[in-house]
């Protein structure tokens, strides 16, 4: 039913070590957290909000209770939004879509459409903005006719500040290039109407406080991936999460995939000390993969405090890091078989290729094996030079095919891997208050950029400001 399988056999684990980590989880509550959060309850203690990303994958009319309006909403956005993407999808003016967003409303959308709109959609390009460095945008728009242009504001608030200032020097190079039709050609996922409307938007798709940016792909964030694949893509990868959701709460921790990742995380990063896991996607629709994942790890359990706020005595999120295979191969692999620091490495790999080069799969699929195996046997050589240690662990993930189901399975799989080792921790995953202050800081030197106004500054920073205007 997931298409999704793990081998954990490179790992140093054993039958008593597996038995200690699952009463561990219990000792730590994971499985009250767990359903605590599918209950709707206000798991996220900080800003004390409900987390219910899985409530965007439920099918419709299936809950009852304090949770039937939310979900009826969520059903009711979501057919508004798959209407106005078919829409998209059937209009032959509409070449190119431009999504603008950053993090969680971009490395989402990006990972989805580039791993699966080829086969789907023809006729239409996709293109993400997210960095606030103006050679992104103007590389993007240098192509592009702004007739045959369709513009998503993807910023919940309507203020985030690189995808506002991309949205206004989008707007200005539409007008400045003969557009005439803000409306047609932008459209806003965002909760702030009336601002998008003072932008010029007409077309808006809402969502709601309990939908953290990392876990929005699923809602109206979601919106170039439902162009790309259609709604019946869209929906299919939505039942994909939503197999993952049941698995993850009906699964004994023995046999409960996402449970034994986690477990396996906590493993590695407290009692082996590893301070990094590197990522390595065997197929290239997977290449945004690893960025992905390094926000939705380090940006969730990237914590020093516990959910009281008290400063935690052990690590937590490891450091992610990775490239797609076999490109990786010919670059950090070296360090991760001889180096002086043991890497854990995770390989991902899709048993059934899209295309009919032949060869290619083999080989593609030979060469994740066999990195693997040579991690786990070494090698030895008196000389030194071609000695390999081996021991070193590995895990071995694989999908049965690339579809958009089965990449939904993929990505809750780690969404709820993410939250068991964040329960074992005694973190709160749903807070992100690490990326404000640098952002804050920001605003304060831009207004200061033209005075150079260092008055309050520290030394280093006010240096850095003469020497940079």
């Amino acid at each position: 039913m997931l298409g999704l399988g793990v081998d954990f056999s490179k790992n140093p684990l054993t039958a008593d070590t597996e038995a200690l980590l699952h009463t561990l989880a219990e000792q730590c509550g994971v499985a009250l957290w767990r359903d605590a959060m599918f209950a709707g309850q206000a798991i996220n203690t900080t800003e004390q909000r409900q987390v219910m990303h899985w409530l965007l994958r439920q099918p419709a009319g299936s809950l009852s209770g304090d949770l039937a309006k939310p979900l009826q909403q969520v059903h009711e956005t979501l057919d508004a939004m798959l209407a106005y993407a078919e829409q998209v999808r059937a209009d032959p003016q509409i070449t190119d879509v431009v999504h603008m967003g950053i993090g969680g409303s971009d490395l989402g959308p990006q990972l989805v459409v580039g791993a699966l709109h080829q086969p789907a959609v023809t006729g239409k390009r996709f293109h993400f903005v997210s960095n606030v460095d103006g050679h992104e945008l103007a590389a993007v728009l240098q192509g592009l006719k702004p007739q045959h242009t369709l513009f998503l504001i993807a910023s919940k608030t309507f203020t985030t500040a690189e995808t506002m200032m991309n949205a206004h020097s989008a707007r200005e190079w539409f007008v400045r290039q003969g557009g005439t039709d803000t409306a047609r050609h932008f459209a806003a996922l965002t909760s702030n109407r009336s601002a998008a409307a003072d932008f010029g938007i007409s077309t808006t798709f809402g969502f709601w406080d309990w939908v953290g940016g990392r876990y929005s792909l699923w809602s109206a964030i979601g919106l170039p991936i439902a162009i790309a694949l259609g709604e019946a893509g869209f929906r299919q990868m939505l039942a994909g999460a939503h197999a993952m959701d049941r698995h993850f709460c009906s699964q004994p921790v023995q046999n409960n995939l996402p449970m034994r990742l986690g477990l396996l995380d906590v493993w590695m990063r407290n009692f082996h000390g590893h301070q990094s896991r590197g990522i390595a996607p065997y197929h290239s629709g997977l290449r945004r993969l690893p960025a992905f994942l390094q926000q939705l790890e380090m940006e969730s359990n990237g914590k020093s405090v516990d959910r009281q706020g008290q400063s935690l005595s052990y690590a937590t999120a490891p450091v992610l890091w990775g490239e797609p295979g076999t490109n990786g191969q010919h670059a950090f692999f070296q360090m991760v078989h001889q180096g002086g620091t043991v890497v854990p490495m995770e390989f991902i790999v899709v048993r059934q290729a899209q295309h009919d080069l032949p060869g290619h799969q083999k080989a593609l699929l030979a060469n994740a094996v066999a990195q693997a195996q040579a991690l786990l046997m070494g090698q030895s050589d008196a000389g030194g030079h071609r000695n390999f240690s081996g021991n070193r662990p590995s895990t071995f993930v694989w999908l049965d095919a690339l579809t958009p189901e089965r990449l939904g399975a993929l990505i809750a799989f780690y969404e709820h891997r993410v939250f068991v080792s964040g329960a074992i921790w005694g973190i709160n995953s749903f807070d992100q208050y690490g990326v404000e202050l640098g952002k804050t800081l920001a605003l304060d030197l831009a207004k200061r950029w033209d005075s150079l106004d260092v008055k309050d500054l520290d030394a280093s920073t006010a240096g850095l400001l003469r020497q940079l205007t």
